[in-house]
């Protein structure tokens, strides 16, 4: 690594590496990955990229009503006419960069239906879309000269240089280091990690968020918390559940309870395919009717072929789980999956932090309302990567790079460990006052616990250390969301 750049960008997921790809070769630019560059939730997204590409029995209008409909109409209607306008030129650049998404014999994108959208309008690669775009993205950044890509590279510390920019601490395995850019983007995911169960990968604990708020940054909505309702429920209590897709009921398949039957029309006429926020309180209203917490997604009444063909991924996961989804019903529940809110940003990606970009599911664009609506997520992660990119080339053009005026002051390695069991206590927590439903005395009861454990995260003699960057990104999510969830109840 060198010690200045023009751009740095924090996270190696779909946003992160689509805005690398949008600068030009003479724009100096470091991508840093947390863990493995291929490590990420957009990797992990299964469903597709939602957009009107076909105009023949598709409009914008339709697409902006669904997600408004979703998002319980708390939607920032400007961002969103943005997404949904601009999204299908990008979805059809990534077809052109080489991201194959499945299509017909004569070549023409294959449309999946999901949860609450009313048209056809999934552009997908089986069920592994978010790999596949990650794949191809991660292929073509790397053959950029002007673009260096860090792995296994955690950032420790962000602070504002006095002339303009940032100073950046990076740890890996040889130490903390510092780097500086005028601009920095973050594109550093949810915060899955700060729940006891959740979709997310290891990255997912709230990093860019926490360093963004301690930089004063305004964060907004960050209680805005979506919880899927087919998440896999093994037989033992892994933290990391992985996701059985919005796409599978949109191929047909229906939920049950314990004993076997269809349930969800009985709560709302859309049935299965009423959007995730809606069925996950439908699946919580049938545990309280049964008392008994056993659900399960069927889709054995499906051709065998075309579910292992359609689903192949998720067919070899629940087969390592000792399930066949052709022949047996798959045990599901919900569990956290995705942040609406978060760095509240602009059309163009900005913060309230000149020189700060947030993007992708740690920015808060406002698009989403209070649910996301299904596959939208990897079209906002597109859209408003490419807007803050061409935010900071202008710039760029403008004020040039200037160099920092400051020493850069790094938090230090020395000093005593962190003590255990932090973070499991904050996913407790959180799992008792927000989880589907939220139980605001539960959380004014708990809120006094949360300020003490950041009080103890912060104490300045314990060693910077992954465990600590995680620790304090837990706390600090920890107390947002069970502050806004009072502050909404009152």
């Amino acid at each position: 690594m060198k010690q200045k750049y023009d751009v740095i960008i924090v996270g190696s997921g779909v946003s992160g590496l689509y805005a690398a790809l949008q600068f030009s070769e003479d724009i100096h630019v470091l991508v840093v990955s947390k863990r493995e560059l291929s490590l990420s939730n957009s990797s992990l997204a299964q469903g597709g990229v939602a957009a009107v590409l076909d105009t023949d029995h598709d409009n914008f209008k339709l697409h902006i009503a669904d997600t408004l409909i979703a998002g319980g109409y708390k939607n920032d209607l400007s961002a969103l006419e943005v997404l949904v306008t601009e999204g299908p030129s990008d979805v059809l650049k990534l077809r052109e960069l080489g991201v194959k998404f499945d299509s017909d014999s004569d070549g023409n994108l294959q449309m999946t239906l999901e949860g609450g959208h009313s048209r056809h309008r999934i552009a997908h690669h089986k069920d592994s879309t978010g790999r596949e775009i990650v794949r191809q993205l991660l292929e073509l950044v790397a053959q950029k000269p002007n673009v260096e890509m860090v792995d296994n590279t955690t950032m420790c510390s962000l602070s504002k240089d006095s002339g303009g920019g940032f100073w950046v601490g990076l740890m890996d395995d040889s130490g903390i280091h510092a780097v500086f850019a005028p601009y920095v983007i973050l594109g550093t995911g949810g915060i899955g990690r700060v729940f006891k169960y959740t979709t997310n990968s290891a990255i997912a604990t709230g990093d860019g968020i926490t360093m963004a708020y301690n930089l004063g940054a305004t964060i907004k909505n960050l209680s805005y918390i979506q919880f899927h309702p087919t998440g896999f429920a093994p037989k033992d209590a892994s933290r990391e559940r992985f996701l059985i897709s919005e796409a599978v009921r949109g191929e047909g398949a229906v939920l049950r309870n314990a004993e076997g039957n269809r349930f969800v029309e009985n709560y709302d006429y859309r049935g299965e395919l009423a959007p995730r926020d809606v069925v996950s309180r439908i699946i919580m209203q049938e545990e309280e009717r049964l008392g008994k917490s056993e659900f399960y997604l069927d889709i054995t009444h499906e051709d065998a072929d075309f579910v292992r063909n359609r689903f192949p991924m998720i067919y070899e996961k629940c087969l390592e789980e000792g399930i066949d989804m052709t022949k047996e019903w798959i045990p599901i529940y919900p569990t956290q999956h995705y942040l609406m809110g978060g760095i509240n940003v602009d059309t163009k990606g900005r913060t309230s932090v000149p020189g700060l970009y947030a993007v992708g599911e740690c920015s808060h664009t406002g698009i989403h309302g209070k649910n996301r609506l299904a596959s939208n997520s990897l079209l906002e992660a597109l859209v408003f990567s490419r807007r803050a990119a061409t935010d900071i080339i202008l710039n760029l053009c403008v004020n040039g790079s200037p160099a920092p005026k400051d020493e850069p002051v790094m938090p230090s390695a020395e000093g005593r460990p962190l003590r255990s069991g932090i973070r499991t206590a904050i996913r407790d927590i959180l799992q008792e006052c927000h989880f589907v439903r939220l139980n605001t005395e539960k959380a004014k009861e708990k809120l006094p616990e949360v300020e003490a454990l950041i009080k103890e995260v912060y104490d300045d003699g314990i060693a910077m250390s992954k465990d600590l960057i995680e620790a304090r990104s837990a706390a600090t999510v920890a107390y947002i969301v069970l502050s806004e969830d009072i502050a909404n109840a009152q």
